[in-house]
């Protein structure tokens, strides 16, 4: 249990990485007067990822979960994965990239790295992560809760970003 607990902990770091990098890229979009959309949503994302952080070793603490390795080393390498692949659309939005839906009206929309593959692979890692971080250590309850609630999260998200990015793409 403590080794998931750290990797729990881990992710969590992970986390307070992005918010960093977001903080940092929000000053830069507001400098090139950026629209701030979708933050009705906002405080439920944020709230939904830290129940995530706090449900999966709670979960196995008190559910007395066991670690299955056929599920769970499967889990970890999606887990990996979907780190990866956030990183990698962060790396290509570069200053464009935050946790909230902030745009700079008239840049183009980024069609390099895995945008040429997916309008939005973010989401893709979020996904991954939700399912695969609770099922390193059989937190199916919390595996299931977090899909649930993140698809009407994520509903709401998607439809809020893709209406600021046509509001301020030039063509």
């Amino acid at each position: 249990m403590i080794w998931y607990a750290l990797l729990v902990a881990a992710v969590a770091g992970e986390r307070v990485a992005e918010l960093v990098v977001a903080r940092r890229n929000e000053r830069w979009s507001r400098a090139r007067r950026a629209i701030v959309a979708g933050d009705g949503h906002y405080p439920a994302m944020v709230a939904l990822h830290v129940g995530l952080l706090v449900g999966c070793p709670l979960e196995v603490w008190l559910g007395a979960r066991p670690f299955v390795p056929a599920l769970g080393w499967p889990m970890l390498a999606v887990l990996v994965g979907a780190q990866a692949l956030r990183w990698w659309c962060i790396g290509t939005l570069g200053p464009r990239w935050n946790t909230r839906v902030i745009v700079v009206p008239g840049l183009p929309l980024v069609a390099r790295g895995p945008y040429r593959l997916l309008r939005h692979p973010n989401y893709v890692a979020v996904v991954a992560e939700g399912v695969a971080l609770p099922l390193v250590h059989t937190a199916w309850v919390t595996a299931v809760a977090f899909t649930v609630l993140n698809a009407a999260v994520l509903t709401v998200r998607v439809r809020c970003e893709n209406q600021a990015l046509a509001a301020s793409v030039v063509a």
